[in-house]
């Protein structure tokens, strides 16, 4: 059993260091962590709460059904059962979900892309197992659906066919990882948000160079 108190403090003041990185404006982004193994526990943030003044009031303990247990009001997350899919199927100590400008661009700019890959960079590094920047990093795209249910099996196929995946993409949403530990999941998040926004620079700096030469 892990203080559970202790870990929504944490969480809150995760929500308030992405919020102020541009990851997780308005009530966008959720978050959750292990609370305890057997039977399953989770804290996820309730719906509609800024992430930019979370409070640990507005975190919810949920099983492994997704479920709300134990006390307290309002309702989890919608995506809460993509968080107990993540956490069965990865073993995660924590998930954490951002909505950043990069993310939301990368991951659908193109409607039929599977995925984006990543390599070459020395920050992949800061990935978990990850020893060199020859490594090549698949993030996979997983088409937005509103049915929750339906989501979930779709993300724990992805996962089953992605094992060594660190992270994965909803199309025009934003960016799913996870961790051990609320500090690693904390560390990828900033490793791929990092890597986002460089290689959207760098399209970027390709498409305006290929519009000057054309003039």
């Amino acid at each position: 059993m892990t203080d559970k108190l202790g870990v929504t403090k944490e969480l809150a003041a995760i929500g308030r260091r992405f919020y102020d990185r541009g990851w997780v404006y308005g009530t966008s982004g959720n978050f959750s962590a292990v609370v305890n193994e057997r039977p399953l526990r989770l804290v996820v943030t309730a719906s509609s709460v800024h992430k930019g003044t979370l409070e640990r009031s507005q975190f919810l303990e949920i099983n492994g059904r997704g479920e709300r247990v134990g006390k307290g009001s309002g309702k989890p997350s919608a995506e809460t059962l993509l968080h107990t899919e993540i956490v069965k199927r990865r073993k995660a100590g924590a998930v954490l979900h951002t909505h950043s400008v990069w993310a939301t661009i990368l991951s659908g700019s193109a409607p039929d892309q599977a995925g984006v890959a990543i390599e070459g960079f020395e920050m992949l590094k800061g990935l978990d197992g990850v020893e060199t920047h020859e490594h090549r990093e698949w993030i996979p795209i997983i088409d937005n659906d509103q049915d929750m249910s339906r989501l979930a099996r779709v993300v724990g196929a992805t996962l089953d066919k992605n094992p060594t995946a660190h992270a994965f993409l909803l199309r025009r949403h934003g960016l799913y990882t996870w961790g051990k530990t609320l500090a690693e999941a904390e560390r990828h998040v900033e490793i791929l948000e990092f890597l986002f926004e460089t290689i959207g620079r760098m399209k970027e700096k390709e498409v305006h160079h290929g519009a000057a030469q054309s003039t």
